[in-house]
């Protein structure tokens, strides 16, 4: 990346501010435990999951919930959480959701009630409150039925007479509590499936589904986890959130697409990223062509490097800052915020700046691990043929990369990228300025400093 566009990537943003600033000493000294903060609701989205998991057959339940019985960061239900206790109140709609709460099928009592009847469905979850019809005689005719709600009183939405004043509820609403539990379904549903396009033998300091299950179970649960996923957010009345998530889970596809070797895909397929790798080996993965990936004056011109950082970019978000940021406007959206209000957009772009911050230094701790991760360390990316940040930094400084492999990683390369993830993360931290001050508000500041600080 030349000097002017690192200049760009790093340089500060700048937001209209309507509460106090967040000054770099408050955000060096916060003292705020985000997981503290919300440690009862996480273990109650926990707990609740095996609800949406059950299977009518017991080894697709025990591969859909196999990744729930293992610890994890749990930082994307935690972000739902956060964003929505730090936004909700603030929505001109929120009166409409919270009084939905209490009084419509987004009740936390119905929300596990299908739309449509059961045996329409065929869903054989045995926790579900209804049973499948039979299938030992043909299907009759069934008498229509209709459940019926009141609607919410007009004097809940905001008028030129009534306008919404925003004041923090401090409260989670039942929707959201459960989005928490989706967005936490769809990841585990992608991790499944990136473990067996891996190989990965471990996960999270135990055996990877695969390895325990076989690959073909491992993808069948992975599949089951996102049609429960799909019917969930399809009970949370809101046709925006079913859009967004939608588009996480097709994001997630496009990213694995993006990040594949050449020898994953059809002959002659031009790839963006590992088009810079070495031809495979005996059908292995391609090891990264190192010398390929530096941008000399001559050899390749700049804009390649530079259409190289951008593609690893757009992978990054893919794969990774889509589900936070889709996520977290989902619950935005969840709690009352209309079209024209600032608050999805602070969600999203704390979201997306978030997300690659998250993966930049996961991509540097790979460098910089032994496997104590729970996943292949020691440069396993490299040898799968990913071009990462400290790939493209220490390919960028050093021409001569490849017999100084092992020492570049851990100097300009590994720098230069936790640098850019600080950046992303200082732009997360400053967007915040524009929601009202809250525990929640403070507990997202914390997260934006642990996710570059982090270790594991």
């Amino acid at each position: 990346m030349s000097g002017g566009s690192w200049s760009r990537v790093t340089a500060n943003i700048r937001v209209s501010r309507k509460y106090p600033r967040l000054s770099r000493r408050e955000h060096t000294v916060t003292t705020i435990d985000p997981h503290a903060l919300f440690s009862a609701e996480i273990a109650q989205i926990r707990s609740q999951l095996c609800n949406l998991l059950t299977s009518s057959h017991p080894s697709l339940t025990e591969i859909a919930s196999y990744y729930f019985r293992h610890p994890s960061k749990q930082i994307r239900p935690l972000l739902v959480l956060l964003f929505s206790r730090a936004t909700n109140g603030l929505g001109s709609h929120f009166p409409v959701k919270a009084w939905a709460a209490e009084h419509s099928r987004l009740r936390e009592e119905e929300l596990d009630a299908p739309l449509t009847r059961p045996d329409v469905l065929c869903d054989f979850n045995p926790s579900m409150p209804d049973h499948t019809a039979s299938f030992s005689t043909p299907f009759d005719l069934c008498s229509p039925s209709r459940r019926t709600y009141p609607s919410p009183p007009s004097t809940l939405y905001p008028s030129a007479s009534s306008p919404h004043v925003p004041v923090l509820s401090h409260s989670i609403l039942p929707t959201q509590m459960r989005l928490a539990q989706i967005v936490e379904m769809i990841h585990v549903a992608s991790l499944l499936h990136d473990d067996v396009i891996d190989k990965s033998p471990l996960r999270r300091g135990a055996p990877s589904g695969p390895a325990v299950f076989g690959n073909k179970l491992a993808v069948l649960g992975g599949d089951f986890l996102l049609g429960r996923a799909s019917a969930a957010i399809s009970r949370l009345g809101s046709a925006e959130v079913v859009e967004l998530c939608a588009g996480v889970i097709a994001n997630l596809v496009e990213g694995e697409i993006l990040q594949m070797s050449p020898s994953d895909l059809p002959e002659g397929t031009c790839h963006p990223l590992t088009s810079l790798n070495a031809s495979p080996v005996n059908g292995a993965a391609a090891e990264i062509n190192l010398d390929a990936l530096h941008a000399s004056p001559s050899t390749p011109p700049p804009s390649v490097l530079s259409e190289r950082w951008s593609t690893y970019l757009r992978k990054t978000y893919l794969k990774t800052a889509a589900l936070m940021a889709k996520g977290i406007r989902s619950a935005v959206v969840l709690g009352g915020c209309r079209d024209g209000e600032v608050w999805k957009e602070v969600a999203y772009a704390y979201g997306r700046n978030l997300g690659l911050a998250f993966q930049l230094v996961d991509d540097v701790l790979d460098f910089s691990s032994s496997g104590s991760l729970g996943k292949p360390g020691s440069g396993a990316d490299l040898r799968l043929g990913l071009a990462t940040g400290p790939v493209l930094y220490a390919a960028e400084e050093y021409p001569e990369l490849e017999p100084m492999i092992a020492r570049a990683f851990n100097e300009e390369g590994v720098e230069r990228t936790r640098e850019l993830a600080m950046a992303h993360a200082e732009k997360a931290r400053e967007v915040l300025q524009l929601l009202p001050p809250s525990d929640a508000r403070e507990g997202l500041v914390a997260l934006t400093e642990r996710v570059v600080k982090r270790v594991r």
